[in-house]
Parts: structure tokens; C-alpha cells; sequence
């Protein structure tokens, strides 16, 4: 082999060894790809509306990620989401615990917050936790706004500014 092959094998390895890093960032920084060897156990939840909530969401609890998403089916019989997650085993929470569908800061990706309850037995492979509050869904509340102030603006204002008599 000359000098030139040698180094033309060294350059190949060295940008195959870039785009594979490359790779391997954009997934993590997608949320697509979570290397996580801690064992886990699943629970289910149920949610009237999960709004734009992922398969791989981070499940958080005090903003610590304990867990995540791992699938998201509908149930035709009660018409809620169903939602499947994978916790942490090092982690474990009271059976009456309730879940929130949160989104970090105003625009961003929504997550599953979790918060403790007071139980005296925890959280096993399997249970479902029935205690959920769905996504708040930004549409949603610009309708309920723009609704109310519809509403108000036929009614005459009563905070008592009129003439007096």
C-alpha cells in the first residue's frame, strides 16, 4: 500500500467517524434515540387529549427524568389515549400519584409530569394510573378568548362608572 492509499483510508475513517457522530446527535437531540440501560417497569395512563405528546417523551418528576414515553395507542371503548410508560425501577412512586401533560416553556416539546402522592404502596409493573390532567392545547384557549370577548362586548359594562342620579 503507498502513502497515498494509507491516507486516503486514514481521511474515509476519520469523516465515516463524523457523520456517524453527527448522526448520532441529531437523534438525541430529536428525542428519537435515548440510550438508557436502567431497567424498567411499565405503567399505563389514560388522557382525555394528550395534544402533541410523542412516543420517547421524557416522563419528569421534580424536572429529574425518571422515564419515558414508550407507545401511544386510542382506546375505542372509553375514547381516551392510552398511554404507555417505561420508568425507571431506581425510581418509585406512591399507587395514587397523578400525571400532567406538560410543555417546556411556551412553544416547546410537551413531556409527562409526574406527582407523588402519599400512598403507602408504590407504583408496580402494570398498574394504571387513573389520576391524569390532559394537554393544554394552545388553540383551545385563543377560541375560549377571542368566545369571551365576543360575549362581553354585547353586554353593557356594569362596574358603575354611569351617571349617578
Amino acid at each position: 500500500m503507498t502513502d497515498r492509499s494509507k491516507n486516503d483510508v486514514w481521511v474515509g475513517l476519520f469523516v465515516l467517524l463524523g457523520a456517524a457522530a453527527l448522526l448520532f446527535l441529531a437523534l438525541q437531540s430529536a428525542n428519537l434515540l435515548s440510550l438508557s440501560f436502567q431497567p424498567t417497569y411499565q405503567v399505563v395512563a389514560r388522557f382525555d387529549n394528550i395534544g402533541g405528546l410523542k412516543p420517547q417523551a421524557a416522563v419528569k418528576s421534580a424536572g429529574v427524568v425518571v422515564g419515558r414515553v414508550e407507545s401511544i395507542s386510542f382506546d375505542d371503548k372509553s375514547f381516551q389515549a392510552r398511554v404507555n410508560l417505561a420508568l425507571d425501577t431506581r425510581y418509585t412512586f406512591p399507587r395514587d400519584s397523578s400525571l400532567k401533560i406538560l410543555t417546556s416553556g411556551l412553544l416547546g416539546e410537551q413531556y409527562i409530569g409526574i406527582e407523588a402522592g402519599a400512598d403507602e404502596k408504590f407504583l408496580a409493573q402494570g398498574d394504571t394510573i387513573t389520576t391524569t390532567q390532559s394537554a393544554v392545547v394552545l388553540e383551545n384557549l385563543i377560541g375560549q378568548f377571542l368566545y369571551n370577548r365576543a360575549a362581553d362586548s354585547g353586554n353593557p359594562p356594569t362596574t358603575g362608572t354611569g351617571p349617578k342620579k
